[in-house]
């Protein structure tokens, strides 16, 4: 009789150092514009002349599973990253494809939904909040 155990491991996966993963992060980290993967290969590609698009994607998804980025949604067709990992929300422009943080509000704000959801026998695991609309600019700009 054979009994096979499975057990999920909840510790971060030990990778290998590479200085393009090392870059590609570190580029996100230190941008507010909330990259597209295409940014970030554009910004790095003239100092790592072998890096690929497929290498950017890749450890961005690998970014994504570990928590270090989340995705704030696809905006002009292309997934949108931040590295601030906490629950805020987020404003994108429908003109210009800006995208912005805001304030994360207070849990006063949210108890109510929370439990209203509640109500509903809904079970929350996250939030994600994001306003679409026109930014300062575009609306001066007419």
């Amino acid at each position: 009789m054979i009994i096979i155990i499975v057990m999920k491991c909840t510790a971060q996966i030990r990778r290998k150092r590479s200085g393009k993963r090392e870059a590609i992060l570190e580029v996100i980290r230190k941008t507010k514009t909330h990259p597209a993967a295409r940014w970030v290969y554009e910004e790095l590609k003239p100092h790592i002349p072998g890096l690929s698009l497929g290498t950017v994607y890749r450890n961005i998804g690998l970014f994504r599973e570990e928590g270090a980025v989340v995705s704030v949604g696809v905006v002009a067709g292309e997934e949108r990253f931040d590295a601030v990992t906490a629950p805020h929300p987020h404003q994108i422009c429908e003109r210009c494809g800006k995208v912005l943080d805001l304030p994360a509000p207070g849990e006063t704000m949210l108890t109510p939904l929370a439990e209203m959801a509640g109500e509903n026998g809904f079970t929350a695991d996250y939030r994600k909040t994001v306003f679409y609309g026109l930014c300062r600019e575009c609306v001066a700009g007419g």
